[in-house]
């Protein structure tokens, strides 16, 4: 079976618009973020070998280098995510016939919670990563393609936000509050000052234009 980050946009795209549970939210806030992420390579890839950007090649190189490793991630997540979902609708599908079963499901249910609480977290914290990396692409990068800075910023922004709605939903089904609460303290360090960030370098880059 072809994954999904090996479909066409197309095909993606149909199922994504299909009655398939997946992918979903999850899968279309992780190409979003590594969509960023791409952009953001994008950017060092065309400042890099100009002479006029020569001062900032060192950094640039490194960014291009966090940038990749970064859409690696985030493109593995769109898998990841699919997973996860598929596993946790598993859980609901076993058998209740008796207390023991009942009770069995439950915890299988409980765990699978647990999972798809923290694979959408990964996928804030990635995101958030995303938006960081394209302040550097907007500040230092080739004023010929500086607006795809600014795109870079807000898909990773759009993408934090769009894996938050995940991590709430799934932590809110949690029993174990102390677990889900403590996921949700830190999807909100990694909300915290987003927004704010997204659109300073929205700014930069406008300003620059």
């Amino acid at each position: 079976m072809i994954e999904i980050k090996d479909q066409s946009l197309e095909t993606f795209f149909d199922e994504l618009a299909s009655k398939a549970p997946t992918p979903g939210g999850g899968g279309a806030a992780a190409v979003m973020g590594a969509q960023s992420a791409a952009l953001t390579s994008m950017v060092c890839n065309l400042t890099i070998g100009k002479p006029k950007y020569a001062e900032v090649e060192a950094d640039m190189q490194a960014l291009l280098e966090k940038s990749e490793a970064l859409r690696a991630r985030l493109t593995g997540m769109i898998k990841a995510d699919a997973d996860v979902f598929n596993r946790l609708m598993a859980t609901y599908g076993l058998p209740k016939d008796t207390d023991e079963q009942k009770a069995a499901r439950s915890a299988a249910i409980q765990e699978a919670l647990k999972e798809a609480t923290e694979v959408p977290l990964a996928c804030a914290e990635a995101c958030r990563e995303a938006i960081d990396l394209s302040r550097i692409a907007a500040d230092k990068g080739n004023l010929g393609v500086i607006s795809d800075a600014g795109v870079a910023a807000m898909a990773g922004y759009g993408a934090l936000k769009s894996a938050a709605l995940n991590v709430y939903i799934n932590a809110g089904s949690l029993k174990d509050r102390d677990f889900a609460e403590a996921k949700l303290a830190e999807l909100e360090a990694l909300l915290q000052g987003a927004e704010a960030a997204a659109e300073e370098i929205y700014q930069i880059v406008k300003v620059k234009l």
